[in-house]
């Protein structure tokens, strides 16, 4: 399946939707392979019901400050690009308000699929 994108934007941004114990919620998120894990907006994941306070995993994420930990937090589902992932695991990372991203699709989504980024044309494609 193939998707637009502007290659002269800079962040490659895709549409995604995401559902929690207290409903769903459309969200853009930054396409990040170099991200290990996806990785989402602590106010979005509360949005869904989810605690992610109460959460026990938590893994060591690299930012630009230094070295943080963000729980690990078990979504109902997450929808991008064609694809949907069920029970997917997430990080939660509060960002700044400003931020015109609500966090960073990482390279656990696109395991065992096909990503090609077609930057002359403007086109990603997912074979999943």
């Amino acid at each position: 399946m193939s998707f637009p994108f502007q290659a002269d934007k800079g962040l490659i941004l895709v549409r995604v939707e995401l559902s929690g114990p207290e409903g769903s919620l459309v969200v853009r998120l930054a396409l990040d392979t170099g991200a290990t894990s996806t990785l989402i907006r602590t106010s979005v994941i509360v949005a869904l019901g989810y605690n992610p306070a109460s959460a026990t995993d938590l893994i060591e994420v690299t930012t630009a400050t230094g070295i943080e930990y963000a729980p690990r937090v078990i979504i109902d589902e997450l929808g991008a690009l064609g694809t949907v992932k069920r029970a997917f695991p997430v990080l939660s990372h509060p960002l700044p308000p400003s931020a015109p991203i609500d966090g960073l699709l990482g390279h656990d989504f696109f395991r065992r699929a096909i990503l090609a980024l077609d930057f002359t044309a403007g086109k990603l494609t997912l074979d999943a």
